[in-house]
């Protein structure tokens, strides 16, 4: 069949959400890469303000970027589960959306600046980036509450919440208020539009979305935000080859930086999310969402790496101590959220994960504790990259076993 034959124009009437083998296609990885660039700038601009002593301003507006940016990412990825033709007017459309994430990337150095100043929150670049992303997106449920007439009203639900909620956003961005005011605003903005897919997926019939497709997704989004780890690792290693060349904290902070990389990567995967989805698919909503302090705080790691290039360099106010907490606040957060999510699934607390957090816990006091006392920057964040490592090592033991128990009752 030829190119054009293969990508006519199909009716959009929902996938199979029990399909076999149904994986990411290419277009969707396509889609994420925009994201690099959206990550990337958070965590960019996050690691600048700590490094100029502006925490409060540089966590608050991380925060914001965080959420806008996965909330984008979330809109497109559920759809796409549930309703992905892959014919030209989904691909075209979906290159529209692309754009829009990058115009939403482009937009947040202005609004950390904002906050910095005090005025008010200048986001209107992030929003104009948010409006080209929406347009297709009603577009596309548009399409679906017509050729899908089983969920009309889930569509329509949708596209209300959608355009009511976008109305809002637009206000807000026109309209300058102080900054309480306006994140205020924006957590109604929110709450009005989390009814759509509350409401679809909780009340009416819901979407046609796959588990497993949908767990795949979120993990390669999580492996998108681990990429900000190796780019602070490069970061921290860069400064002091510029300032002492290779030496042994060079070898260590490459160890530490990849080894803390590659360790929450190990300790997200091992986790049986798809599994859980289909057993427990009116659980998702927590999961979903709840994946957005989850991305934050791998990015955030990322940047906190990055602000130890800074300290290295002798460009930051943080001391060592201020520095080495940038690493592990965040790392307490993500493990934290880790194990959150698997107990919002499961309706249980899971006496393992108690104590792989507990363990966990023990490392990153004993990084900040060595740092206070003395101990270089350099050594403190290699003791502070083994916290994940502490689930690694009880998963390849007991709890892979453990675990099969657990999936088997299901």
């Amino acid at each position: 069949m030829s190119e054009r034959m293969t990508h006519a124009v199909v009716r959009m009437s929902g996938r199979d959400p029990h399909e076999d083998g149904r994986a990411a296609t290419n277009l969707e990885l396509l889609f994420d890469l925009t994201f690099v660039i959206a990550f990337g700038t958070a965590a960019s601009e996050l690691a600048h303000f700590l490094a100029a002593g502006h925490v409060a301003d540089g966590i608050l507006g991380f925060a914001f970027a965080i959420f806008a940016v996965s909330w984008a990412w979330i809109n497109f990825s559920w759809f796409a589960s549930a309703y992905d033709t892959d014919d030209w007017l989904y691909r075209i459309t979906t290159m529209v959306q692309m754009v829009g994430v990058l115009i939403l990337a482009l937009g947040l150095p202005r609004m950390f600046d904002s906050l910095h100043e005090g005025a008010h929150v200048d986001n209107g670049v992030m929003v104009l980036g948010y409006v080209v992303m929406r347009v297709p997106m009603v577009f596309q449920w548009w399409r679906a509450s017509r050729q899908d007439p089983e969920r009309t009203t889930v569509c329509r639900t949708f596209i209300v919440t959608l355009l009511i909620s976008q109305a809002g956003w637009i206000v807000v961005a026109l309209v300058p208020a102080s900054i309480p005011v306006t994140f205020v605003l924006i957590v109604v903005l929110i709450l009005v539009e989390a009814i759509g897919p509350f409401v679809a997926e909780r009340m009416l019939v819901g979407t046609p979305w796959h588990p497993h497709h949908i767990a795949e997704r979120y993990g390669l989004l999580v492996i998108i935000a681990l990429g900000e780890g190796l780019i602070g690792t490069v970061a921290t290693l860069a400064a002091i080859l510029d300032e002492k060349g290779w030496t042994v904290d060079v070898a260590v902070l490459g160890i530490a930086g990849v080894g803390v990389t590659f360790g929450m990567w190990w300790t997200y995967f091992v986790l049986p999310s798809g599994d859980l989805l289909h057993a427990h698919r009116e659980r998702s909503f927590a999961w979903g969402y709840g994946h957005i302090p989850v991305f934050g705080a791998i990015v955030a790691v990322g940047a906190g790496l990055h602000a130890a290039a800074y300290r290295l360099q002798e460009h930051s106010v943080l001391n060592d101590t201020q520095t080495v907490l940038t690493v592990a606040v965040p790392l307490a957060v993500f493990v934290a959220l880790l194990f959150g999510l698997y107990a919002l699934l499961m309706r249980t607390l899971d006496p393992f994960h108690l104590l792989l957090v507990l363990g966990s816990a023990v490392v990153l006091t004993v990084g900040v504790v060595l740092v206070a006392a003395g101990v270089s920057l350099t050594w403190s964040l290699l003791v502070v990259a083994l916290t994940p490592w502490v689930t690694v090592v009880g998963y390849e033991t007991i709890g892979h076993r453990h675990q099969e128990v657990v999936v088997a009752r299901l």
